[in-house]
């Protein structure tokens, strides 16, 4: 197994090789670090969520993505939570000393260390969730408590647009419906993206989850109307339309 001391560099549970879903503009590839500080219930990432039994070599990355003879220009990294590594910045230097552009998917739960990778010129751009409203249903969709004072302040620093940013919104219908997009559309007004995804039931969390149905594309499309009232550019992604599809904005 990797060294998992704090001194080390993050341990890698998974890698993709090739998106070009998850940065929009970008081919890139992505990284998986485990640990996180949520429980959301309809998270699919279970596995992640404790330390690897193995772990992926940073150097076996390394070499894949050089292969690729340039066409790989970026990493995503994301989890998961992986600003709840002290080791963070040391991976996103290593990206950056091979040349690749770095984006960080993350809850916004730890708005310091956020801001602090940004500052240090180690972001490129950041995807950040938006779990729900801004009371007591956020706490219900972490399946924890939450800052939402730190989660604002991820919001707020990533809104006075110092990285390209987007935020994004499961669309699970336990917890998000027409509702919940009027109550959190306000607080992102103006926003440059917003992307509404579609809930993937297959090993939800909670196994109460796994059988209930998806918005269907009509649905997420009204949503998404919706949120166009606040944030322009309001996108969908996933399943059963794998591509962003926007009537406005970008």
């Amino acid at each position: 197994m990797n060294d998992m001391r704090p001194s080390a560099l993050p341990p890698i549970a998974g890698y993709h090789p090739t998106t070009m879903i998850d940065w929009p503009g970008r081919l890139a590839a992505i990284v998986f670090l485990p640990r996180c500080n949520l429980r959301c219930p309809f998270c699919h990432a279970g596995p992640l969520l404790a330390d690897p039994v193995e772990t992926i070599p940073l150097e076996g990355i390394l070499e894949h993505i050089a292969s690729r003879g340039g066409w790989i220009d970026g990493v995503v990294i994301c989890g998961g939570e992986p600003t709840l590594w002290e080791s963070l910045p040391a991976l996103c230097e290593t990206f950056r000393r091979a040349g690749l552009a770095v984006k960080l998917d993350t809850n916004g739960t730890r708005p310091e260390c956020l801001a602090d990778l940004v500052e240090a010129g180690l972001l490129q751009a950041v995807a950040m969730d938006l779990k729900a409203p801004p009371d007591e249903r956020y706490h219900e969709a972490c399946g924890t408590t939450v800052d939402l004072d730190a989660v604002g302040r991820s919001i707020d620093f990533l809104m006075a647009g110092r990285v390209e940013y987007e935020f994004r919104t499961t669309l699970c219908p336990a917890f998000v419906g027409e509702d919940e997009i009027r109550a959190m559309g306000p607080r992102i007004a103006g926003a440059r993206r917003w992307v509404l995804q579609r809930f993937e039931p297959a090993g939800a969390l909670d196994p109460a989850l796994r059988t209930v149905r998806p918005y269907d594309l009509p649905t997420m499309e009204s949503l998404a109307e919706i949120g166009r009232q606040y944030v322009a550019s309001c996108l969908l992604r996933g399943q059963p339309n794998t591509q962003p599809v926007s009537s406005g904005g970008k």
